[in-house]
């Protein structure tokens, strides 16, 4: 059997962004990560359709929780702070993508987390 491959963004809920700004910051958390994934799990997620899978989380904690399992796990991931052009102050911390990797490997970090 294939292994899946996914990638997840997780975004903050407390910061109530408008649609546009949170489809913005997970486009950047799922660039970010990619950037951070190796040639061979690009491919195979490239392959499979570029799943991805959008959730939240309720608060800055979290995301930093997610970012250091990841970490701790070798999956790629990236945490994103916004420039504060538009809806919050420069620095702010929005998302943190996580893969392309094993799906399996990322159930591990985000395997409780509400789709957003």
């Amino acid at each position: 059997m294939q292994k899946e491959y996914k990638q997840c963004l997780v975004l903050r809920a407390d910061l109530r962004l408008s649609k546009g700004k949170t489809a913005v910051q997970a486009a950047h958390a799922s660039v970010l990560s990619y950037n951070l994934a190796t040639t061979r799990e690009r491919r195979k997620w490239k392959e499979q359709g570029q799943k991805k899978v959008v959730l939240k989380v309720s608060g800055l904690e979290e995301i930093y929780r997610l970012r250091d399992e990841a970490v701790r796990l070798g999956l790629p991931s990236a945490v994103v702070e916004d420039a504060g052009l538009t809806e919050v102050p420069p620095g702010t911390v929005t998302a943190v993508g996580i893969g392309p990797a094993s799906a399996e490997e990322i159930d591990k970090v985000t395997k409780d987390l509400e789709l957003l």
